[in-house]
């Protein structure tokens, strides 16, 4: 929230000045009758005056919108005060100038406004701190919102998520071509079947397991994802090769939970499916200033038309990163040279 509020719109700009129009009126009745004042003087005085008021009110925005509020509650009320006292000094300097010189109400007003020099004073600072208070709920207003809203997305996509998990992170097809290479294997080699049916129900019991959580270590992301290989290697035997560079030290961060399985499903489809060379799937994360840098990369063979689909599973894991971050541009896709890359940037 950048714009000032009060700027954003017609509505609030002229409530604004009905604002201040009603002020005006409510201190020309101060000077007015409350302390027997000149009328013409008392008008000059409310105009000017609270003009220059409006004017630096809209001002006051600034300073608001670029104090972080994660500074102390001291720091923020000195600088706030310090500022209402300098921008106080200013207004009724300015003011006095502009009446005694420009308008040129004479002696009389010198010693009028001398005399009211303190309350004068005191009521700058109060519309300051006024104003800027009102400025800071309008921030906590807004932040509110979005993050309302966030959570209301974050919430959707999860139920979605959990609508479409075979779709997502479990490929049916992975489920339906794996039981009938187990079903084929039973007859031809029993031993390799039922460890393929135990990687299978492993696979399957940490998917369900781990539907609810939000974030899950790196680590056991990794073990899941071996275990799906390991199934598939059945199916492809030596089309593919599966090197981790991970290192150590990423290992325990925490990353959303089955944000690799789409990436590994859609080399699997587009670039193993239909190769007559081995694909090399290449895992790495490092650490880069604040994110946790994740890459798969696969080459596969130019002339090969692949298996289309709607590329579901990597829309969904940049909408996913975007809306538990609130950041856009978490995932790069690069294809150069028969070499196709999947860059995850996972904030710490």
């Amino acid at each position: 929230m950048n714009e000032n509020p009060i700027l954003a719109s017609s509505k609030s700009l002229n409530l604004y000045l009905l604002f201040w129009l009603l002020v005006a009126i409510t201190y020309f009745c101060l000077l007015y009758f409350g302390l027997n004042g000149d009328a013409i003087l008392s008008i000059t005085d409310s105009l000017v005056f609270n003009i220059l008021l409006s004017g630096l009110g809209l001002a006051f925005w600034y300073p608001v919108r670029f104090m972080s509020l994660d500074a102390s509650l001291t720091k923020i009320v000195f600088n706030h005060l310090a500022a209402a006292v300098l921008a106080t000094t200013a207004w009724l300097g300015i003011g006095f100038a502009f009446i005694s010189y420009i308008v040129n109400l004479g002696p009389a007003y010198t010693s009028f406004f001398q005399s009211t020099l303190v309350w004068r004073f005191l009521l700058g600072i109060l519309f300051n701190l006024l104003i800027t208070s009102f400025y800071y709920i309008i921030i906590y207003y807004s932040n509110f919102q979005e993050r309302a809203v966030r959570e209301t997305e974050l919430k959707n996509l999860v139920t979605e998520a959990e609508l479409k998990n075979l779709k997502f992170q479990i490929n049916p097809h992975f489920i339906f071509n794996s039981l009938n290479s187990m079903s084929a294997l039973t007859a031809i080699d029993p031993d390799k079947a039922k460890s393929m049916i135990l990687k299978l129900a492993d696979f399957l019991r940490y998917t369900l397991a781990n539907n609810e959580k939000q974030k899950n270590k790196l680590s056991e992301e990794l073990k899941n994802i071996k275990l799906y290989l390991e199934i598939e290697k059945v199916r492809f035997e030596d089309k593919f090769e599966f090197v981790d560079e991970v290192l150590p030290e990423c290992a325990a961060m925490e990353v959303p939970n089955m944000i690799l399985q789409p990436l590994f499903e859609n080399a699997i489809k587009h670039a193993v499916y239909e190769t007559l060379s081995t694909v090399i799937l290449t895992l790495k994360c490092n650490r880069d200033d604040n994110y946790l840098v994740l890459s798969l990369t696969n080459n596969f063979e130019e002339e090969s038309k692949g298996k289309k689909g709607a590329g579901i599973g990597l829309k969904n894991i940049a909408n996913r990163l975007e809306l538990i971050y609130g950041q856009k541009d978490l995932m790069k896709i690069e294809k150069d040279d028969s070499i196709f890359r999947v860059t995850l940037y996972i904030p710490l």
